[in-house]
């Protein structure tokens, strides 16, 4: 079986019908049924390219098409097509063909077209880690983890409780494109897209960013903040690897409960004292279902 093709097949299908809306990673994640993170992470994994460059080429395509096929106005094929000007396309086929839409238009020359990909072919069948209904469902567990000290850069809201909460309110295409380009200088344990909650007035409320090293003093991207944390223990509440499509609901369910409901001052861990440290750090969350599965971390001092 080669489901993780036929999933990125569904999305370059929904891409292909959604291309005059300029389709958002969020939109597109909402539609399949997979994380923004999965969607981005498997698509460029298997064809071979981002999301972001697959639909830059197939817009350029269709407009191509119809500066060629048709008698639209350059301006209307522009706008159709999710380009902000008659400029921007402009650019665009300059630097993809070579020559203006203009000149293509009286003119066309052979060029070379983005085609509509087909990831079940034979030859996509070697690409990407295929390991979805294999998910053998356990309890959620418990464990400690050591993070030493950072700072994270990223958006806390004072309003999202959640994952999906949080984009509602902000551009996923946006953000996480952001928090792409910086992916180099994350730090290797609170790494990119690593999320998870504050609080704010005693609410716990959810933000979304990457940790960088104790010593980064470089640019903050418009609209984040930086902010510095001490090492910490933490509890980490976790599911190992799952199937996200068949059984993300029940294993974020199940953890989130162990986390939020643990007893700290009655359970402790370990036979040894502890009490949450939340005043100081944040709790975070690590969601990569296939590969390391759900966990939630709660940051804890000695009592």
């Amino acid at each position: 079986m080669h489901e993780w093709n036929e999933a990125i097949q569904k999305m370059i299908y929904w891409l292909e019908d959604n291309l005059p809306d300029n389709p958002s990673l969020l939109d597109m994640s909402e539609q399949i049924g997979y994380s923004p993170y999965y969607c981005s992470t498997k698509f460029h994994e298997i064809v071979g390219m981002t999301i972001k460059s697959y639909i830059a080429g197939r817009r350029l395509t269709k407009a191509t098409l119809e500066i060629r096929d048709t008698n639209e106005r350059i301006l209307d094929i522009a706008i159709k097509y999710g380009y902000s000007s008659q400029e921007a396309l402009t650019r665009a086929f300059v630097n993809a063909f070579g020559c203006t839409p203009a000149a293509y238009r009286r003119k066309p020359t052979p060029i070379v077209l983005s085609n509509i990909q087909d990831v079940l072919l034979p030859e996509f069948y070697n690409k990407g880690v295929r390991t979805m209904n294999k998910t053998c469902l356990k309890n959620a567990e418990v464990r400690m983890e050591y993070l030493p000290a950072h700072k994270y850069i990223g958006i806390w809201s004072d309003e999202a409780n959640g994952y999906g909460d949080f984009w509602m309110k902000h551009n996923c295409d946006e953000v996480s494109g952001i928090i792409e380009s910086m992916r180099h200088l994350s730090d290797p344990v609170v790494g990119c897209h690593m999320a998870g909650w504050h609080y704010v007035n005693g609410v716990r409320r959810y933000f979304y960013g990457f940790g960088v090293s104790p010593d980064y003093n470089g640019e903050i991207p418009k609209g984040f903040a930086m902010k510095e944390f001490p090492a910490s223990y933490y509890l980490v509440f976790f599911h190992p690897s799952f199937d996200y499509l068949k059984d993300n609901g029940e294993v974020m369910k199940q953890v989130e409960d162990l986390a939020w409901n643990y007893d700290i001052e009655a359970e402790g861990f370990n036979c040894q004292k502890y009490q949450w440290n939340e005043e100081i750090c944040q709790a975070y969350q690590r969601h990569y279902p296939e590969v390391l599965g759900y966990e939630v971390l709660r940051p804890v001092k000695r009592k």
